[in-house]
């Protein structure tokens, strides 16, 4: 249920800090009451204004005014505050993952101002703004907020090829993920069960390997979801992950799969990529060049995990191979053979790359730049082994949020904290923990449930990764992640509730949605 504006003048201690109880999610780094005054907007004729010429930023008011105008509302007679006014420090409008998201607001009486270093951040602060109208009914705490995000790595992954997601799917989740300012779209875009990707360079992977023609992403419809990803600050970072999980690219590429009936993968005779096969590796060349060429990121994620050694073992041709090379029967170096090949493909691409832990823990050479995935029980392990050779982390382990559990379970959830790996850790390990990522693995979801699977459920990982350390109070995050869940349902998201019992203002109703 939203709650009334009342509301926002009421303080909660958490961890010995007072702190405003503003139906936020994420809440902000830094909140300051500034009376007990209230801010009166009326959504029909109140304003954003920039100096910027930002054609972006633009399209960014345009989105936020649509939302503005929701909520019920009663004519006021007695408005007091007719415009937010945006002020951005920095013109240069490339998103990296280091760009800054900083900024801060501040609402008086009669005047409110954003200001942001970044087009980025003033998407930021603008969420922040709507939330705070959803939330108080169009009357506003006067307040000040100094905000930015602990953690610069704030990802969410979906998986493409066990089950289809549709286009317009994929961006409504973008757009949510935007609302709790996850700022990185990890899309694991095939797998063993589908290649839908459509390759300029090779396209019979997706011709002989997605489910049907009608079950792929044109180079079109992949440049559709980059340009709408970074209209809301989202990056996207691709995934191929080699050398297991590749079933379905090999009906497109004879030769490219090891051959070893009875040992392959999901039921069929064949397993990873051959590595022995040297043809394999122009295939690879050729595949990543393209992929760095149409995803305009900083990385690419190479995956790593999961290889099916009992299929390398019992290929005839790989086990006298590993005897000619001094490899018989050690499948880790083996896969260390692949692993570095493709590795120096990808370095001589000029693009970073993101590796599953199993890369490093099976000690290939990469690269200082590289980035270090975990999501295995064991990752405290992992960090502290990553960290201390000096490579930065990120944390996926207890945030398969595909893993449903009876009841409120988004509390677990929240309870991860990346940096939390060794009390003896130094300074400079803690620094190397870039963020993490919520992982939605597609075995059982697809378009017809996929939205009220991952919303709001993500948004308790979402705030781990950008509020303060100290906020891990489940108590203080239940009303707001329900409002939250709430503001969701009235744009039009079916967002599954949080709490065993309560109800929003207004309901979702699949009709008014379709």
């Amino acid at each position: 249920m939203l709650l009334p504006a009342l509301l926002s003048l009421l303080t909660v201690t958490v961890h010995s800090v007072d702190l405003p109880l503003l139906l936020l999610v994420p809440y902000p780094q830094h909140v300051s009451l500034l009376s007990s005054s209230s801010a009166l907007i009326d959504p029909l004729t109140f304003t954003f204004s920039a100096t910027s010429s930002s054609v972006l930023l633009k399209e960014v008011f345009d989105r936020y005014h649509k939302y503005l105008k929701l909520h019920d509302f009663v004519q006021k007679l007695n408005v007091t505050l007719p415009n937010l006014e945006v002020v951005i420090k920095d013109p240069n409008e490339e998103l990296l993952l280091m760009t800054s998201e900083n900024y801060t607001l501040t609402i008086q009486t009669n005047s409110a101002i954003l200001q942001a270093d970044t087009v980025f951040g003033a998407m930021r602060g603008l969420e922040t703004f709507s939330q705070l109208v959803s939330t108080n009914n169009y009357s506003l705490p006067t307040l000040h907020i100094e905000d930015y995000p602990r953690y610069k790595f704030r990802g969410f992954m979906l998986d493409t090829s066990r089950h289809y997601l549709s286009v317009g799917v994929l961006k409504q989740l973008i757009r949510a993920a935007s609302w709790s300012k996850l700022n990185v779209f990890h899309w694991h875009i095939v797998d063993d069960p589908s290649f839908p990707y459509c390759s300029v360079v090779y396209p019979d992977l997706c011709r002989k390997g997605a489910f049907s023609p009608h079950h792929v992403y044109s180079q079109s419809d992949v440049l559709e979801i980059i340009l709408f990803s970074y209209k809301h600050g989202v990056i996207v970072l691709p995934e191929l992950d080699t050398p297991g999980h590749t079933l379905s690219w090999g009906a497109a590429l004879p030769g490219f799969l090891t051959h070893c009936p009875g040992h392959g993968n999901i039921g069929a005779p064949y397993g990873p990529v051959d590595p022995t096969n040297e043809a394999v590796y122009p295939v690879l060349k050729e595949l990543f060049t393209e992929i760095t060429n149409v995803f305009p990121g900083e990385f690419v994620h190479l995956g790593g995990d999961e290889v099916h050694y009992p299929c390398w073992k019992n290929n005839p041709n790989i086990t006298a191979w590993m005897a000619a090379h001094n490899m018989t029967g050690n499948y880790d170096q083996l896969e260390n053979y692949y692993e570095t090949r493709l590795l120096n493909i990808v370095n001589s691409l000029n693009k970073n790359y993101i590796v599953w832990e199993e890369v490093f823990y099976h000690h290939v050479d990469i690269t200082p730049q590289t980035i270090v995935h975990a999501w295995k029980p064991n990752w405290k392990t992992i960090f502290q082994d990553a960290t201390a050779a000096g490579f930065r982390c990120i944390l996926s382990a207890g945030w398969y949020i595909s893993r449903i559990a009876y009841g409120e379970d988004w509390q677990n959830f929240y309870l991860v904290e990346p940096r939390s790996f060794n009390d003896t850790a130094t300074p400079e390990q803690r620094a190397l923990v870039l963020g993490g990522t919520v992982c939605m693995w597609g075995e059982h979801v697809d378009n017809s449930n996929i939205l009220s699977r991952f919303w709001p459920r993500a948004s308790a990982p979402a705030e781990r990764l950008w509020a303060p350390e100290y906020l891990t109070d489940v108590k203080f995050m239940e009303p707001r992640i329900e409002a939250h869940r709430c503001m969701m349902v009235l744009r039009g998201y079916p967002a599954e509730p949080t709490l065993s019992r309560g109800h929003c203002h207004v309901e979702y109703t699949w009709a008014t949605h379709h």
